[in-house]
């Protein structure tokens, strides 16, 4: 065995020792993980788009403002009644595309890979916010249609939180953690890109192909690792 496979098993084992050690301070049985000071949820994020003020003026008609129709779990954001419908390559369209609220000072169309698929789209896999060089498209509504030049993404898996909980979890705003699913399928993402604020709850948001591909259900057993 090598210096450095050595070097690796004997920092496993001490890790292994930790573990064990403060699973049995918190009263915990082997390989449970400890829990943080707020739950952990992890949603699914269906297809949908954030808009700016001038956007939903020019589809729903001059002085419209979006109307709440399901608060989301962090707070202040909601599932507006407003949706639109999406115009991609070769006139493919996807309708009903919910628009999510409050407005934003960007407009962006989160897709799930078989969404874009089906519209004709290579979209990349980008942070919110991070649109540049993006597919464009058109949006449709009551009122007219909004052209946007950039912005349909695959937003990538992430989670919020709130400072607490990056010093529980020994992790910064803007860095990565692993996100493990249990139950059948048994599958870690490995890239979870960290949001940290104040006003955040503690969230992980992956699409409805990620989604899918886990199983995850309401049982799910779930477990964020650094």
């Amino acid at each position: 065995m090598s210096a450095a496979s050595s070097e690796n098993v004997t920092r496993a084992a001490v890790e292994q020792l930790v573990r064990e050690s403060v699973y049995r301070h918190l009263g915990l049985s082997k390989g449970q993980p400890a829990q943080g000071p707020n739950p952990l949820l992890v949603n699914i994020s269906a297809r949908h788009c954030h808009l700016t003020p001038e956007a939903v003026e020019t589809l729903f008609g001059k002085g419209h403002e979006l109307t709440p129709m399901k608060w989301l779990y962090q707070e202040g954001q909601y599932a507006a009644e407003e949706t639109v419908t999406l115009v991609g390559p070769r006139s493919r369209v996807i309708s009903n595309l919910r628009i999510l609220g409050p407005c934003r000072d960007l407009n962006q169309v989160e897709l799930a890979n078989t969404d874009a698929i089906a519209l004709g789209y290579k979209a990349p896999v980008r942070q919110s916010g991070n649109i540049a060089g993006t597919p464009g498209c058109m949006l449709m509504g009551p009122k007219g249609f909004f052209e946007m030049d950039q912005g349909v993404i695959r937003a990538a898996p992430h989670v919020h939180m709130a400072p607490e909980d990056a010093a529980f979890y020994g992790v910064e705003n803007k860095s990565y953690m692993k996100l493990r699913i249990g139950g059948d399928l048994g599958i870690t993402f490995d890239r979870i890109f960290v949001r940290v604020s104040p006003d955040f709850k503690l969230e992980v948001h992956i699409d409805t192909d990620e989604g899918n591909a886990c199983g995850l259900g309401p049982d799910t057993p779930v477990e964020l690792l650094k």
